[in-house]
C-alpha cells in the first residue's frame, strides 16, 4: 500500500525544491559581498578550484543521494526492513572510501590539478582547503539519501538551508581575513595575484564549516530515526534478509550508473574552463582568463543556478517514487507522476529564464559591482539554458527510476562529444567567453531530445504539451512584457534595488494571474502546491477562479 507521502511527491519534491531554491539563493547571497572582498579576479581562481572540487563530488558522493534513496525505497516497498538498513550500511561504507579518497587526492595533487590540468595555479590553495568537505558531504550523501527512501524530504531541506547558512558566513569572514593576509603576502613577492588567491582560498572555508554542520544535524535526526527502524527491525526478525554481499553489490550497481551519467554530465563544466583557458593561452590572452572565468562562473552561472535547483530536487523526489511504482508495474500511475513532475518544473522555469532575460540588468547591477555588461550579456544570452536544464536533470532521474540506468549516460556522453568540438570551434572563431554559454545551452538541449526519445521509447510515454510548455511560455511573455516595461519606467524614479524588487513582485503576480485566466492551473494543482491554498483563496476573492 502506498504511503501518503509517497503518493504526494509533488508535495515532497515542493519541500525539497524550496530549500534548494533558498540554499541557491543563500549561496548567490555569499558571492556578492565576496567579489567585493576578492573580485573578479578571486572569484576566477575560485570558480576554478571549485569545478575541480564539483568533479571531484561527483566521482565521490554526488549519486550517492539517488542511490541509496532508490535501494532503500525498493526495500522498504517489500516491507525488507532490515535489508533497509542494511543498504543504508554499505553505502556508508562506500561514502568513507571514496569521499576519502577524494579527499587526499585534492590534498596531495592540488598543484598539478590546479596548475597543470585546469591551468591555473593560483587555484591551488582554495581547493586544498575545500578537500576536507568531500569526506563530510560524502556522509552526508549518505544519510539524505535515506532519509529520501523513506519518503520525507524534511530533513534534507533543513539540512540544506542551515549548511549554506554557514556556508556564507565561514566563505565571507574566511575571504575577508586571508585576502588581507594575501595581500601582504603579495606585497613581498611582487606579485599582485595573491591577494585574491588567498582570498579565494578564505572563500574556500566557507563549503567546509557548511557541510560540518549540515552533517551534525542530519546525525542527530538520525539518531532519533533509528529508534523506530530498530522496532521495525525486531518485527522482520524472523524473515531472511539479503546478505551484506548481495546488498553490496546492489549498491554499487545502482550507484556506477548514476555516477557515470552524472560525471559525465558535470563534467563539461571542468572541460569548458580547461579548452578556454588553453586557448586563451594559445591566443596570448592569458592575462584576463581569470577575470572572464570569474564573471562567468562568479555571476552567470550562479544565477541561472538558482531556479535549476528546483529540477535537482523533484529529480530526487520521483526516483523513489517511480521505482516503487515500476516494482509493482504501476505503469499508468507512473507515466501520471512524470506528467505531474514536468508540469510542476516548467510552471517555474520558463517564466524564470523569461524573468532572468527581461531583468538581467537590474539583477546583475544590484547584486555586483563595477562592470556588468559582460555577465548582462551572458544572462541575455543564456537564461534559456534554465528550461533545458531543468528539462534534462528531471529527464535524466525519471529514466534512472524506471530503471533505465545506463541511457542517461550514453546520451550524456553524445552531448558531450557535439558539446567539446562546439566550443572548441567556436573559441577558434573568436566567440570569447560568451562560447562557454553557447556550448552550454546545445550540451543541455542534445540531452533533452535524446532522454524524451527513450522514455517515448521504453515507457511509451506520451508528453502533454498545452498546459507544461505552451501555456507557461504565453503566460511568462505577458509577464516578460509587463516587467520590461515597468523596469524602466521604475529605473527612472528608482534604484536598482527597488527596481528589481517590484518588477519581481509584479512578474509573479502577472504570470499567475495569466497561468490562471488561460487555464493553465487549478483548483487541483494549487491545492497540491506548498501555499497554493492561501493563492486559491485570493483568486477566489478576485473572482479569477
Amino acid at each position: 500500500m502506498k504511503t501518503k507521502k509517497k503518493s504526494n511527491f509533488i508535495m515532497q519534491g515542493s519541500i525539497l525544491a524550496a530549500a534548494g531554491i533558498l540554499s541557491r539563493i543563500i549561496g548567490m547571497a555569499r558571492r556578492f559581498p565576496m567579489e567585493h572582498i576578492i573580485g573578479d579576479k578571486g572569484n576566477g581562481f575560485y570558480g576554478v578550484a571549485y569545478e575541480v572540487y564539483a568533479m571531484m563530488l561527483i566521482i565521490s558522493c554526488y549519486s550517492l543521494p539517488l542511490a541509496v534513496s532508490k535501494v532503500v525505497s525498493s526495500k522498504m516497498s517489500k516491507r525488507q526492513y532490515k535489508s533497509a538498513e542494511r543498504a543504508f550500511q554499505c553505502a556508508m561504507i562506500f561514502a568513507v572510501a571514496a569521499g576519502g579518497l577524494t579527499f587526499l587526492v585534492c590534498e596531495v595533487f592540488g598543484d598539478f590539478l590546479a596548475a597543470d590540468v585546469m591551468e591555473e595555479p593560483m587555484s591551488a590553495m582554495a581547493l586544498k582547503v575545500l578537500g576536507p568537505a568531500l569526506l563530510i558531504v560524502s556522509i552526508m550523501g549518505v544519510l539524505r539519501g535515506y532519509f529520501q527512501g523513506l519518503g520525507t524530504m524534511v530533513p534534507t531541506a533543513v539540512s540544506q538551508i542551515l549548511e549554506q547558512v554557514f556556508v556564507l558566513i565561514g566563505s565571507i569572514a574566511g575571504a575577508y581575513v586571508l585576502f588581507g593576509y594575501g595581500d601582504k603576502v603579495g606585497a613581498l613577492l611582487h606579485n599582485e595575484d595573491y591577494a585574491p588567491a588567498y582570498g579565494a582560498a578564505g572563500a574556500s572555508l566557507g563549503p567546509v564549516i557548511g557541510s560540518a554542520i549540515g552533517l551534525v544535524f542530519l546525525l542527530f535526526v538520525f539518531s532519533v530515526y533509528r529508534k523506530g527502524m530498530k522496532r521495525q527491525n525486531m518485527r522482520e526478525a524472523t524473515q531472511k534478509a539479503d546478505s551484506y554481499g548481495q546488498i553490496f553489490r546492489l549498491i554499487l550497481l545502482t550507484i556506477f550508473p548514476v555516477l557515470l551519467s552524472t560525471t559525465v554530465y558535470n563534467i563539461s563544466n571542468v572541460l569548458d574552463i580547461k579548452i578556454y583557458n588553453s586557448v586563451m593561452v594559445q591566443k596570448g590572452l592569458a592575462d584576463i582568463k581569470a577575470y572572464n572565468v570569474g564573471v562567468y562562473s562568479g555571476k552567470y552561472r550562479v544565477l541561472v543556478n538558482v531556479p535549476i535547483a528546483l529540477a535537482n530536487a523533484m529529480c530526487s523526489s520521483i526516483v523513489p517514487v517511480l521505482t516503487g511504482l515500476m516494482m509493482r508495474e504501476e505503469y499508468a500511475q507512473a507515466k501520471d507522476k512524470i506528467g505531474q513532475a514536468m508540469r510542476f518544473t516548467m510552471m517555474v522555469a520558463i517564466p524564470s529564464a523569461v524573468g532572468l532575460t527581461v531583468l538581467a540588468r537590474p539583477i546583475i547591477s544590484t547584486l555586483y559591482r563595477g562592470e556588468v555588461d559582460m555577465a548582462v550579456n551572458m544572462l541575455h544570452i543564456g537564461s534559456i539554458s534554465v528550461v533545458f536544464y531543468t528539462m534534462s536533470t528531471l529527464t535524466n532521474g525519471v529514466l534512472q527510476g524506471i530503471n533505465r540506468m545506463k541511457i542517461p549516460v550514453r546520451n550524456a556522453c553524445i552531448a558531450l562529444i557535439i558539446h567539446i568540438v562546439f566550443l572548441y570551434l567556436t573559441l577558434e572563431l573568436g566567440v570569447g567567453i560568451n562560447a562557454l554559454v553557447y556550448a552550454n545551452i546545445l550540451f543541455a538541449v542534445i540531452v533533452c531530445v535524446l532522454n524524451w526519445l527513450s522514455i517515448r521509447k521504453y515507457l511509451r510515454y506520451q508528453q502533454e504539451c498545452v498546459k507544461t510548455f505552451l501555456i507557461p511560455a504565453i503566460a511568462a511573455v505577458v509577464m516578460g512584457i509587463v516587467i520590461g516595461v515597468a523596469s524602466m519606467l521604475l529605473s527612472k524614479f528608482a534604484g536598482n534595488v527597488i527596481t528589481m524588487l517590484l518588477s519581481i513582485v509584479i512578474g509573479v503576480i502577472v504570470y499567475f494571474v495569466s497561468m490562471i485566466l488561460l487555464k493553465g492551473i487549478n483548483e487541483y494543482d494549487l491545492k497540491k502546491m506548498p501555499g497554493g491554498k492561501v493563492v486559491l483563496t485570493v483568486a477566489k476573492r478576485f473572482r479569477l477562479m
